[in-house]
């Protein structure tokens, strides 16, 4: 056989070789590096994002929504995780306070916070003077909730004032994701019915997915007119609008200290048991 040809033979083969070597070492880096850009967080890092909404909502809240790198970015929060935020008190001094974005990274190209802004607040202070166009450091994700699919055959909900945020981006999670089949079971208290936040949000979860929904507003303070609860959220509240203790069920609650105190007492007293449920407030 031709010496030549033999040499041409294996040339063709080698640069054959080469450029399958070659188109997979690109394909390799290409899924790393969409793998590793996924999301716009940095655990470690503050990132700034900047203001591009303020809606006020009340008197004493607001929506902000914050811009990503491009409008097809997204945030990369795993369901049921917070966010660092850092701004500056009255002072000047550095302060520094973990939210919950009320939006998904099905919501592409912006984060949202819904902000309960408080008179002594120090971080209430940054977000009351943020306009349009400033900037806010941000570093995440933090928190030890971890969602899955199903993980759950029914999930009980217990908030309290801006303890809400987490429910409600768990709460859309769950109901907008076809694979999961979980019933959410909601109770949250307010002092009084201006104090509700995300109401219409609420409600219009309650709209569109009915039975597998529900919420119950407990106010302490309540108006004329109310069908609601009235007072503090006691075990008998829970006992009606929450799942009963069962291995397959998982209770999530978050507000003030001294009610997450109180409605651990509750449940305990109830019958469920410590991996039943799950605290996002300190």
């Amino acid at each position: 056989m031709d010496l030549e040809f033999l040499q041409s033979v294996d040339v063709q083969i080698l640069v054959g070789v080469a450029v399958a070597v070659l188109a997979i070492g690109v394909a390799a880096a290409y899924l790393f590096s969409s793998r590793k850009s996924k999301g716009c967080l940095d655990p470690e890092n503050y990132k700034e994002f900047k203001l591009v909404k303020r809606q006020q909502l009340s008197h004493n809240v607001a929506k902000f929504a914050f811009a990503l790198p491009t409008p097809t970015s997204v945030l990369g929060l795993p369901i049921g995780q917070h966010i660092s935020c850092r701004g500056k008190d009255s002072q000047g001094d550095e302060v520094i306070k973990p939210y919950t974005p009320t939006t998904l990274d099905s919501d592409v190209g912006y984060f949202e916070l819904v902000i309960k802004m408080y008179p002594q607040g120090r971080m209430s202070h940054h977000f009351r003077e943020m306009r349009v166009g400033d900037y806010l450091p941000v570093k995440g994700p933090k928190g030890r909730f971890r969602y899955q699919p199903g993980q759950a055959r029914a999930f009980g909900m217990i908030a309290g004032g801006s303890g809400i945020t987490p429910m409600f981006q768990v709460a859309r999670a769950i109901l907008e994701n076809p694979k999961d089949t979980s019933n959410v079971h909601l109770i949250y208290a307010n002092v009084t019915y201006e104090d509700i936040l995300l109401k219409e949000e609420l409600d219009g979860l309650v709209a569109k997915y009915p039975g597998r929904f529900k919420v119950y507003y407990v106010l302490n303070q309540p108006p004329a007119v109310w069908d609601g609860g009235v007072g503090f959220v006691s075990k008998e509240i829970i006992q009606i609008h929450c799942p009963a203790p069962a291995p397959d069920i998982q209770i999530l609650r978050c507000g003030p200290p001294p009610m997450n105190k109180a409605m651990a007492g509750h449940l305990d007293a109830l019958g469920y048991s410590p991996e039943m449920q799950f605290q996002f407030c300190p």
